[in-house]
């Protein structure tokens, strides 16, 4: 890291999040792959009831921080399930935490799930839904493989409203390495949290307790961000990052935003 623990540590402290501050910076900073899953994950375990034992599908785990976060901080039995990581690789990550007996480790495509019907308790997604999840016909896939009254907890980048007119220019503008934050093939996925709600409740399926930007959500992602810069480690799977810390900043939370959505299938 080019800043000290200490330093990194610092920037990683939010009282919102005391669970996540607990763990090393290093560790979460070398394996990010996107706004911090830690924090993610405890806001959204926060609204949902996670016992120990319980079967949870960590959906997108990327490097399967949120999984073991998971384990070991309620106790319940994960699968961790990713397509761009290998099981290989996050069965490594899992057994130096200490928890490869409550976590299993699955590289699986969204759309190919090999899981039995009804197997899941709650399912918990961070920084990846909306990269599978927007088609009409997608939750009701999903849901096969959760149980009556399920919990699903999904917190995603996204918007707190929708453009009016073309794209801000600071979204699209190159910065000194070329790269824009936005990328049609993936960005437009971003959609608000009432966008969600609309999208899961008309299908009947499940019911939305909860669907909202989180608060001051963009500040949130901004510091990670620059936490990230300010250590120089590569993504976990990409390499250098496509950061975001000058859309962010020049937003201000006009549009972008973290977004998190509560549901449960109904019974």
């Amino acid at each position: 890291m080019k800043i000290s623990e200490g330093e990194a540590r610092e920037m990683l402290l939010d009282e919102r999040f005391p669970r996540s501050s607990a763990y090393d910076p290093e560790w979460v900073l070398s394996n990010q792959m996107g706004p911090n899953a830690l924090w993610l994950t405890e806001s959204l375990c926060e609204r949902m009831t996670l016992t120990p034992g319980m079967r949870v599908l960590d959906m997108g785990c990327g490097a399967a921080m949120s999984s073991i976060f998971l384990a070991k901080e309620y106790g319940v039995r994960v699968w961790a399930n990713d397509l761009w990581i290998s099981a290989e690789d996050n069965h490594k990550r899992i057994v130096e935490a200490g928890v490869e007996d409550l976590v299993t480790p699955v590289r699986a495509e969204a759309h190919s799930l090999l899981y039995e019907r009804a197997f899941f308790d709650a399912v918990i997604s961070v920084d990846s839904f909306h990269y599978y999840g927007t088609s009409d016909t997608y939750l009701g896939y999903f849901t096969n493989f959760l149980k009556p009254g399920a919990q699903i907890g999904i917190a995603i980048p996204g918007l707190i409203r929708d453009f009016e007119g073309d794209l801000p220019a600071y979204l699209t503008e190159k910065d000194e390495n070329g790269h824009s934050f936005w990328d049609p093939k993936e960005h437009w996925s971003f959609h608000t949290a009432d966008w969600w709600r609309n999208h899961w409740e008309h299908t009947d399926i499940v019911d939305v307790e909860y669907a909202a930007p989180m608060k001051d959500g963009w500040e949130v992602w901004l510091r990670f961000d620059d936490a990230v810069v300010a250590a120089a480690i590569p993504m976990a799977v990409h390499g250098p990052p496509n950061l975001t810390g000058n859309a962010l900043r020049a937003d201000h939370g006009e549009y972008l935003a973290l977004v998190e959505i509560i549901a449960r299938v109904k019974e």
